[in-house]
C-alpha cells in the first residue's frame, strides 16, 4: 500500500508542476507557402523544396505558435550567391515577400522564433529557382590535310549553350530536319558536357558537304517546367562562314594632355556573319561615363588622368574566338614635387659647413616617365653642370623621376636659392619648380615638445591639439603615429602628416588615450636620422555605471534594494554620490574601497514610487544609474494558440474566444479586475468594460474571454489593461480578424444545412456531379416518386437536406462528393487514454428506392494521397424511407476534412439524402450494435479489468 501510496504522490506532484507550468511553450514555427509556386515538394531527401520560376513572387509565412507569443521571426538565407545574403541582412517579420525572384535568390530559407523559453524555433524550406536563357550556337572548324594521300578534310562543330534550371534538353535541326545519333552518317552529335558557360551540346559535321551548308536550329528545352517554354537559335552555315578579324585605326601608344578629345577607331577586316564590336578597358571593366561608342569608334572627350589605360576593342560573330585588339592611352600629367639635402656622407655630422660637400635632390612623378626634362637654376640663372657642380640624374629602376645636384667643397660664394625646374618635353603640362635655399643659417632639424605639453589631459568630447616644435631650416613635414601600440590613427590611418607640426583630434574618445610619436621625414628637410619626440594623451571620461535604467516592480508592503556599480571611470578614484528621488536628496557619500553604493527601502508605500537617479561623480562628469520603481501590474500576454477561437452561430455575427496570460502576476499587488476596450480598426471610439478577478492569478494560468456580437467581417482591435490597488498596468493590444473558421469549434460544429453556405461545405471538383441543397416545400412536383425523404430528419417540411439526384443525364457509378472545411488536429494531451485525438463523426442518412446505389463517408488527411483513401463508413441498397443515423469514431494524425460521397445506382429511384452532420471530440458513444462486435464485452469492462488486475498487483507486492 505504501508503494502505491509513493506512485500516487509521485503523480500528484507531476500533475502539480504541469499545473504551475500553465500554457508557457516553447515557440515551434511552420512555414506555408503561397504566391506563384510551381511545385512544391513537401519532403524530398528530408527536405521541403519550393520550385518558382524567375520573375514571379515569392511568398513565404512563417506560422508560429508558442507562449508568450515571440516578438521577433527571423528569416535568413544560406546556399544562395555568396554575395546575396538580403544585402547582409535579416528579414524580420512573419512573412517573407519577394517580388520577381531572381535566381541567384534561389537557397535555403531559415526561418527562426525565440520566446526565452528553451531553444530557439528553426524551419527551413528549400527555394529552387527555374529559368531557361536563350541558347547561344558557337561555330568552330578543324582542317586536316595528308599530301602524300591527297587527302583533304574540313570539320565544323556547332556547339549549343544555355543556362538552365533544371538541366536543359538540347535537339538540333537542320532546316526542317531533326538530326539524331545515327540519323546521318556525315554528322556527329555528343552528350552534354559541362563548361563554364554551362551545358553544351556539340553538333559535329564530317568532312563538309555541299547540303550540310543550310539553317542549324539548337532548341533548348526544360521540359515546359513551371511553363517556361522551349527557346531555340538559328545559324546559317555557309562556305563563307568565318571568324572576325579587326583592325585599329590608331597609334599604339596614344599620348594626350589633359582635356584633349580622344577617337579610337575599330573596323572589322574579316568576318562572316557580320561581327559586332565592343569596347572594354584593359580588365574587362565598364568604359568611362563620360565616353561614347558608335559604329566602332569610342570617344572620349576632354579626357582625364584618371582615364588613362588600356582599351580593347573585341569583335565576335560566335565563329571560331572573339578577335581583340588593344592600344594604351597616356594621359601626360606631372605632380608630387619633392626635394632633401643630403650633408657630406663622409663625415659624421648633419651640417652644411664650407669645404664639404652637399647634395640636393628633387623628385618628380611624371606621365611619361620618359619626357621628364630637368633643369637647374642659381639665384635664377641657369645653372649647368661643372666639375664642383654635378647634375646627374637617378637611374629610374632605383629612384624613378629623380635629379641630383652634388655640389664639391661647398663654398661662401655657393650660397643662395637653388631651383629645380620639372618640365615634359613636347609642353602642354605646367611645370613644376622647387627652390631650396642653402646659407648659414640652413640647419638640420630638432625636435621638442613644449612644456606642460605631455602629458596632455583632455575631457571625452572636446578637441584636443598635440604639439611638437620643428626647428631648423627648411622645416620637414612631421609624421604623427601611435607609439604605444599597434593602432589606426583617429582618422583611421596608420600615419597622419602635419606642416606646423601640430596634430588636431576633434571629439577625442577615451580609446585615443595613450602616447603618440612624431617624427620629421626626409622629404622637404634634411635627409638625415629621423628626429622623433613622443606625446602622451590621456583622455578623462566620467565613470561608467550599470544599470543605466532599471525598471522595479513592487507590490505595497514589500522591501526593495537599488544598487549603482561603477565599471570604469578616469580618474578612476570617484569622488562621491549621491542618492535622489525627484528632486529630494537621500543619501549622499564619499567611496572608500568598494565600486558601488545600495539603497534600500524596506516597507514600500504609496509615497515610495518614482523615479530613484543614484550620481556618481569624477572630475570629468556624472555617471547616472536610474530606478523607476513601480506598483504598476505588467501587461497581460495574449494567447495566440487558442485551440477554434472563430464560431459562428449566425449569418452577420460572429464570436471570439479571447485567452490571455498574465506577466509575473506575482511582482505586484494581487489583480483585482481587467479593463476591456474594444473598437473596430480604423475607428476612434472605444466600448470598455471592466472584467473582475475574483481570486489570485497564478504564473501559466490561462484566463478566457468571450467577445461576442461581432460583425463579420470587420476586424477589431483589442485592448487589455490588468487593473490593482496602485492603479492602471500596462496595456497589450491584439487585433482580432475574422476569417472563415478554418478549423470549426468542434463542440459547436453543426450542419443542418438551413443556410446557403452549407457550412462551409464545398462540392469536390473532379467528381461526377453535385449534391443538392433541398426542403420537402420547394420540392418540384415533377420530382421521381418512390424515392428521396419526404422531409428533413426533424420531419419538418420546411427544413432543408442534401441530396443527390439519380435521374438524367445521371448513369450508375455517377460519385458526387460533398467535402467539409478543414479541422486541424487538438493538440495532443499526454494524459490521454486517446493517442491521437479521437472524434466522433456523425450524419442522419435517408436510402429508399428500388434503384439505391452505395453512401460511403471518408477521412481526408493533409499529405495524404488520394489513392491511399478508404471509406470509414459505407452501406449500400435500400434501407426504408425512414431517417437513419449512422456514427463513426476517426482518428486522425493530421488537419482533416470528411468527405460524404454518394454513388448513383442502376436506375431513377435512387435519391439518397443527408442532414445534421455533426463532429465532436472524443469516441463516439452509443454505436448501434454491429452484430460482429456485439460479442465482445463493453470498454468499460475491460477498462476495470485493467485497473483492478493493477491494484491487486501492487498489492501482492506489498506482501
Amino acid at each position: 500500500m505504501d508503494g502505491m501510496i509513493s506512485l500516487l504522490g509521485l503523480l500528484s506532484l507531476g500533475l502539480e508542476g504541469i499545473y504551475c507550468q500553465g500554457v508557457y511553450a516553447p515557440p515551434t514555427v511552420r512555414i506555408v507557402h503561397s504566391g506563384h509556386a510551381c511545385n512544391v515538394e513537401e519532403e524530398r531527401y528530408s527536405e521541403r523544396v519550393y520550385t518558382i520560376r524567375e520573375g514571379e513572387t515569392l511568398e513565404l509565412t512563417c506560422l508560429v505558435t508558442g507562449h508568450p507569443r515571440p516578438q521577433q521571426i527571423r528569416w535568413t538565407k544560406t546556399a544562395g550567391s555568396v554575395s546575396d545574403r538580403f544585402q547582409d541582412s535579416s528579414v524580420f517579420n512573419e512573412t517573407l515577400h519577394i517580388t520577381k525572384i531572381q535566381r541567384h535568390q534561389g537557397g535555403r530559407y531559415y526561418c527562426k522564433a525565440e520566446n526565452g523559453l528553451a531553444s530557439p524555433a528553426i524551419k527551413s524550406i528549400r527555394v529552387d529557382v527555374y529559368y531557361l536563357d536563350p541558347p547561344v550556337v558557337t561555330v568552330h572548324q578543324s582542317i586536316g590535310e595528308a599530301k602524300e594521300q591527297f587527302y583533304y578534310e574540313r570539320t565544323v562543330f556547332l556547339r549549343c549553350v544555355a543556362n538552365s534550371n533544371p538541366p536543359v534538353r538540347y535537339s538540333w535541326h537542320r532546316g526542317r530536319e531533326v538530326l539524331s545519333q545515327g540519323s546521318d552518317k556525315g554528322v556527329e552529335i555528343y552528350e552534354p558536357f559541362f563548361t563554364q558557360q554551362g551545358e553544351t551540346k556539340i553538333l559535329k559535321l564530317k568532312n563538309l558537304r555541299p547540303k550540310d551548308y543550310a539553317n542549324y536550329s539548337c532548341v533548348a528545352s526544360v521540359r515546359n517546367v513551371c511553363g517556361i517554354p522551349d527557346t531555340n537559335i538559328i545559324f546559317q552555315l555557309t562556305n563563307k562562314t568565318a571568324s572576325p578579324s579587326i583592325k585599329l585605326l590608331v597609334e599604339d601608344p596614344i599620348v594626350v594632355n589633359p582635356g584633349q578629345m580622344v577617337a579610337l577607331v575599330c573596323i572589322t577586316t574579316a568576318g562572316e556573319p557580320h561581327p559586332t564590336l565592343n569596347w572594354t578597358t584593359g580588365g574587362g571593366g565598364a568604359l568611362p561615363e563620360r565616353s561614347q561608342v558608335k559604329d566602332g569608334t569610342l570617344t572620349l572627350r576632354e579626357i582625364s588622368s584618371d582615364e588613362a589605360g588600356v582599351y580593347s576593342c573585341v569583335a565576335s560573330n560566335n565563329v571560331g574566338n572573339p578577335a581583340k585588339k588593344s592600344t594604351t592611352i597616356i594621359v601626360r600629367a606631372l605632380k608630387k614635387g619633392r626635394f632633401w639635402i643630403t650633408p657630406d656622407p663622409y663625415h659624421n655630422d648633419d651640417n652644411i659647413q664650407i669645404g664639404r660637400e652637399v647634395k640636393i635632390s628633387c623628385q618628380v612623378e611624371a606621365t611619361p616617365s620618359e619626357e621628364l626634362v630637368f633643369g637647374w637654376l642659381k639665384n635664377g640663372r641657369t645653372l649647368r653642370s661643372s666639375e664642383r657642380m654635378v647634375i646627374t640624374q637617378t637611374d629610374p629602376d632605383i629612384s624613378p623621376g629623380t635629379t641630383n645636384l652634388d655640389i664639391i667643397d661647398l663654398k661662401f660664394t655657393d650660397f643662395g636659392t637653388y631651383t629645380c625646374v620639372a618640365s615634359l618635353k613636347h609642353g602642354g603640362i605646367p611645370e613644376i619648380s622647387i627652390d631650396v635655399n642653402i646659407s648659414s643659417t640652413t640647419v638640420p632639424p630638432s625636435l621638442t615638445v613644449p612644456r606642460g605639453k605631455s602629458p596632455l589631459v583632455a575631457r571625452e568630447g572636446e578637441t584636443v591639439e598635440l604639439e611638437c616644435v620643428v626647428t631648423g631650416k627648411p622645416k620637414p613635414i612631421l609624421l604623427w603615429t601611435r607609439a604605444d601600440r599597434e593602432a589606426p590613427m583617429p582618422d583611421g590611418s596608420a600615419q597622419m602628416e602635419s606642416y606646423d607640426g601640430v596634430l588636431r583630434i576633434v571629439n577625442v574618445s577615451r580609446e585615443m588615450s595613450g602616447q603618440y610619436r612624431c617624427q620629421t621625414s626626409q622629404y622637404n628637410g634634411f635627409n638625415v636620422k629621423p628626429r622623433e619626440a613622443v606625446v602622451e594623451l590621456i583622455v578623462q571620461y566620467p565613470p561608467t555605471v550599470e544599470p543605466a535604467n532599471m525598471e522595479i516592480r513592487q507590490g505595497l508592503g514589500r522591501s526593495v534594494s537599488m544598487s549603482c556599480r561603477v565599471l570604469r571611470a578616469h580618474p578612476s578614484r570617484v569622488l562621491r554620490y549621491e542618492w535622489r528621488l525627484g528632486s529630494k536628496q537621500l543619501q549622499s557619500g564619499h567611496f572608500d574601497t568598494r565600486d558601488e553604493t545600495e539603497y534600500s527601502i524596506h516597507t514600500l508605500a504609496r509615497e515610495n514610487y518614482g523615479e530613484y537617479v543614484c550620481e556618481i561623480t569624477n572630475e570629468a562628469g556624472a555617471g547616472r544609474c536610474v530606478f523607476n520603481v513601480t506598483g504598476r501590474a505588467h501587461g497581460p500576454e495574449f494567447y495566440y494558440d487558442t485551440y477554434s477561437p472563430i464560431w459562428q452561430n449566425r449569418p452577420r455575427v460572429y464570436g471570439f474566444k479571447l485567452q490571455w496570460t498574465q506577466m509575473n502576476p506575482d511582482t505586484v499587488d494581487r489583480i483585482v479586475a481587467y479593463r476591456l476596450g474594444i473598437r473596430q480598426t480604423g475607428q476612434q471610439r472605444w466600448w470598455e468594460q471592466e472584467i473582475p478577478v475574483e481570486a489570485p492569478m497564478r504564473k501559466g494560468e490561462l484566463i478566457t474571454y468571450n467577445l461576442t456580437e461581432l460583425i463579420r467581417p470587420e476586424a477589431y482591435e483589442v485592448r487589455l489593461t490588468p487593473i490593482t490597488r496602485f492603479g492602471e498596468g500596462d496595456a497589450a493590444v491584439r487585433i482580432v480578424t475574422y476569417s472563415a473558421p478554418i478549423n470549426p469549434h468542434l463542440r459547436e460544429f453543426h450542419c443542418s444545412f438551413e443556410e446557403e453556405p452549407i457550412c462551409m461545405f464545398t462540392q469536390e471538383k473532379n467528381d461526377d456531379f453535385d449534391w443538392t441543397r433541398h426542403s420537402a416545400a420547394t420540392r418540384d412536383t415533377k420530382y421521381t416518386p418512390n424515392t428521396g425523404p419526404s422531409g428533413d430528419r426533424t420531419g419538418s417540411k420546411q427544413g432543408f437536406y442534401m441530396y443527390i439526384e439519380t435521374s438524367r443525364p445521371r448513369k450508375q457509378g455517377d460519385k458526387a462528393r460533398l467535402v467539409s472545411p478543414i479541422f486541424n488536429v487538438a493538440p495532443k494531451n499526454p494524459y490521454s487514454l486517446t493517442n491521437p485525438p479521437a472524434y466522433c463523426f456523425s450524419f442522419y442518412y435517408h436510402m429508399y428506392g428500388k434503384h439505391i446505389g452505395t453512401l460511403n463517408a471518408f477521412l481526408k488527411q493533409k499529405g495524404q494521397s488520394a489513392s491511399a483513401e478508404s471509406p470509414v463508413w459505407t452501406l449500400n441498397g435500400n434501407q426504408g424511407d425512414r431517417w437513419r443515423q449512422a456514427k463513426v469514431s476517426i482518428h486522425p494524425t493530421a488537419s482533416f476534412q470528411v468527405a460524404i460521397e454518394g454513388v448513383r445506382g442502376p436506375g431513377i429511384e435512387g435519391d439518397i439524402a443527408i442532414d445534421d452532420v455533426v463532429l465532436e471530440e472524443g469516441e463516439c458513444p452509443n454505436i448501434p450494435p454491429n452484430p460482429e462486435e456485439s460479442k465482445a464485452p463493453p470498454k468499460e469492462i475491460h477498462i476495470w479489468l485493467l485497473l483492478v488486475t493493477v491494484v491487486m498487483t501492487l498489492l501482492r507486492g506489498q506482501r
